[in-house]
């Protein structure tokens, strides 16, 4: 479960923000959009708004970020190779200071803080804490090449001198099966981060799970409940090998597509229609192709419908960029009507999602701590609260506020701020 991510001197972010999934003291939805892990109430569900440009991705990418570091900084990347990183580059206070990243959350019964500061050459810091009945304890801190580690992480001793300078510890002796860290790694697989504007990043997934008919069940009557008409689908592997390759296509792509693997495999998502007679009896059920019939709110539809099942399945954490992109705003408050509910979302899993659609910023949805904004401030530095949070005219929110009203208004800021188009044409 995550609790916490914050980050600092990263993209649009100068000082360090913090986004929680800590529910507040409110009362709103309480036995519903909410749920106590470790005597914590937690948010099942969370919206995170503002105009284009104000940080909402990137307070995305910063996660995704951190997580593909952890993954590859020991095992993928050269000794002299840059990190990835991108600083804040509005500010020349910035320049040459290291970009900040630290995540809270809760597995297997622990709740663990671990961060890190890097920049493009060096892993500056690194820590890793854990919290056991009520007590934090030190795994791990580091600072540049000094490590200090802690008595209960002994599978990091005798690595410290195994770790380079562009590497995360925690990698390192996640590669040589420590427990500790091997349990984060894999709380950071479970982690899911997809962008609602490429479906390819995901649409595999979902390709891959229709050959498990039981999960294939679910993603099709997930695509009857929101009422796409199909009435099956399947999964057709078509091989292709050299032969059936375009005869126009140049012997060097062909063979640079067909070496060391063999035959490679072209899949094709088939879905079902109900096909009626002249008396508009059902006569049979009809094949389309996914890709070139389908429309493209039923392709994201589709491809989104794994990530999203498998997450209130196993009780993940999954977070969606521009979740509404192409679906219509009825089936978007069904989704996180599905992670709200108390008799569906028995795993306790979390869904954050950056979204334009105003349409969930209402009461009977959402609680206010479960609504953020990214607004851009005038030296181009995002900053990030939630509702429960926002004073208007030294107040707080009522809960009984029209917020998507307010919202438009500009009463809690994070719209952009547009001006005159007509002075374009003037001259």
């Amino acid at each position: 479960m995550l609790l916490q991510f914050k980050v600092g001197n990263f993209l649009s972010f100068n000082d360090p923000v913090t986004f929680s999934m800590v529910a507040s003291s409110i009362k709103e939805h309480k036995d519903t959009n909410v749920f106590v892990e470790k005597k914590i109430n937690l948010l099942k569900s969370a919206a995170i708004y503002g105009a284009n440009a104000s940080g909402k991705s990137n307070l995305i990418k910063a996660l995704s970020f951190m997580k593909r570091f952890v993954f590859i900084s020991s095992k993928e990347m050269q000794a002299t190779e840059k990190i990835k990183v991108i600083n804040f580059k509005l500010s020349t206070e910035t320049e040459n200071k290291p970009s900040f990243f630290e995540i809270i959350f809760i597995y297997e019964d622990i709740i663990y803080k671990y961060g890190f500061e890097v920049d493009s050459d060096t892993v500056r810091k690194e820590w890793l804490f854990q919290t056991k009945a009520g007590r934090e304890a030190k795994l791990f801190t580091r600072e540049n090449s000094d490590f200090e580690i802690g008595s209960y992480f002994n599978e990091g001793k005798g690595l410290e001198n195994k770790t380079r300078n562009n590497a995360l510890f925690l990698s390192v002796v996640a590669q040589f099966n420590g427990e500790f860290s091997t349990k984060i790694i894999k709380w950071f697989e479970k982690l899911k981060i997809i962008s609602g504007l490429d479906d390819e990043g995901y649409k595999g997934f979902s390709i891959d799970k229709i050959k498990d008919l039981e999960f294939k069940n679910k993603i099709l009557n997930f695509l009857k409940i929101a009422d796409f008409s199909i009435e099956d689908l399947s999964l057709n592997e078509i091989k292709i090998n050299k032969e059936n390759l375009p005869k126009d296509m140049p012997e060097e792509f062909k063979a640079m597509l067909l070496k060391k693997e063999g035959d490679l495999i072209s899949v094709e998502i088939q879905t079902f229609h109900k096909k009626y007679d002249l008396s508009k009896k059902f006569f049979s059920l009809e094949k389309f192709d996914l890709d070139d019939e389908e429309s493209e709110g039923t392709k994201k539809f589709f491809a989104i419908s794994a990530p999203i099942i498998n997450t209130l399945w196993k009780g993940h954490t999954l977070i969606i960029d521009e979740l509404d992109s192409r679906l219509h705003p009825v089936l978007t408050q069904h989704i996180i009507k599905l992670f709200n509910s108390s008799d569906i979302n028995i795993s306790n899993a979390q869904i954050i999602f950056a979204s334009h659609d105003t349409n969930l910023l209402n009461k009977e949805f959402l609680r206010r701590d479960q609504i953020w904004f990214t607004e851009k401030d005038k030296y181009g530095a995002t900053n990030l609260y939630s509702l429960v949070d926002y004073k208007l005219e030294k107040n707080k929110i009522r809960n009984d506020a029209l917020y998507s009203k307010n919202y438009i208004l500009g009463k809690y800021g994070a719209i952009p701020y547009v001006g005159n188009f007509k002075s374009l044409f003037k001259g």
